[in-house]
């Protein structure tokens, strides 16, 4: 099969979507790999590094497009690249349609057959593709966050572990997931008072036996949700609904009750954020203040630490990408978690998430196949 390796365009971006070793892995099975000129550049991979590894480098995003059939990467495609996707096209990344209905009609339209990271199970239920970039996330949030509450930055002036007779920052988790999880350990880890708010019993009993007792584990009903807001320093907002938009849990009423300088970090935001008054930000202009709150909403934060995210990344998706090289979209039909992967299919919505967010009906993807 013929896989391309476009640049990533999306703003800020530092990522790519495959490593030089991962195209050796393809090279080995007989593929072709197409790599945009310097498009791994950004996070520590150099164009002599692809050629080395078997890859064939061309000029332009376009020229990847036309060359390949298998088209892997890493962000949603960006406006221009909606007309270089055709029937022809199958294509790996994350997509996030529940917060774009303009991208989810782009795909449509394409007769493109769209595959999304973040919404593949394994037989276990588990999300393997997103969990790398959960991980990195979870722990840049509370990094984030942290640095923000900065007076320089305009927060509070607040230090998060707090000093011998000054207690510490306190610091509000919603959703106790893999991102919920990992920005626990980095907030425990600099000495924050810590809080998980989850709707799963289970897995804030998980959470309550990892740290007994450094970290509050508690049940997520709204009233609880609005009393630990109002009294947080920092609100990490980590919900998850796969494919489908993320909850609003934090409203802009509730939000005007928080101290100025608080920060929130919308981890969610991919998926339209859980904060009311969330909207997309980038690493170049990271923040905004809006209710004299803080709020970081960057939209794809892995980026900022494009080499860790890049290796992450092509460790967890590189054996499905051969799957796919080897065995086209059939490699879908007998596996049902690489197929919850897959949200569009000859201009039909095949993920039920994704269909519910704009009221459109989905077709079950094994009639399309």
């Amino acid at each position: 099969m013929r896989i391309g390796i476009p640049k990533e365009i999306k703003t800020g971006e530092n990522r790519v979507a495959l490593t030089p070793a991962g195209v050796i892995e393809l090279r080995a099975r007989g593929h072709e790999v197409y790599v945009t000129k310097g498009a791994g550049v950004a996070s520590g991979f150099g164009d002599t590094q692809y050629l080395s590894a078997g890859a064939q480098l061309l000029d332009s995003v376009a020229a990847v497009y036309e060359a390949a059939d298998l088209i892997v990467k890493v962000k949603e495609p960006q406006l221009q690249e909606y007309a270089l996707l055709t029937n022809r096209h199958c294509l790996f990344t994350y997509l996030h349609l529940a917060a774009s209905r303009s991208l989810t009609d782009a795909l449509l339209a394409s007769g493109a057959s769209c595959i999304a990271y973040e919404t593949l199970t394994d037989s276990q239920g588990r999300l393997p593709l997103l969990a790398p970039m959960s991980e990195i996330a979870g722990r840049m949030a509370v990094q984030a966050g942290a640095h923000h509450l900065e007076a320089a930055q305009g927060g509070k002036g607040v230090l998060l572990g707090g000093i011998p007779g000054v207690a510490p920052a306190k610091v509000l988790i919603l959703g106790g997931g893999v991102v919920g999880a990992n920005a626990a350990a980095m907030a425990v880890g600099l000495g924050a008072q810590v809080r998980v708010m989850d709707k799963s019993i289970a897995r804030l009993r998980h959470l309550d036996d990892l740290w007994r007792g450094r970290v509050i584990c508690e049940y997520a009903v709204q009233e609880r949700v609005n009393d630990c807001a109002r009294n947080a320093d920092l609100i990490i907002g980590s919900v998850l609904n796969t494919g489908a938009s993320a909850p609003k849990l934090v409203t802009r009423e509730l939000i005007r009750q928080i101290e100025p300088g608080s920060v929130l970090v919308d981890v969610a935001i991919d998926q339209g954020g859980c904060f009311e008054t969330s909207r997309p930000t980038t690493h170049q202009q990271p923040t905004y203040r809006e209710e004299d709150v803080i709020h970081y909403c960057v939209a794809n934060i892995p980026s900022a630490v494009g080499r860790t995210a890049t290796l992450g990344l092509t460790n967890a998706t590189l054996t499905y990408i051969l799957r796919l090289a080897d065995g086209g979209l059939a490699s879908l039909k007998a596996d049902s978690g690489f197929r919850a992967g897959l949200n569009i299919h000859a201009g039909q919505l095949t993920h039920q998430g994704v269909a519910d967010s704009f009221g459109l009906p989905a077709r079950d993807p094994l009639t399309l196949l």
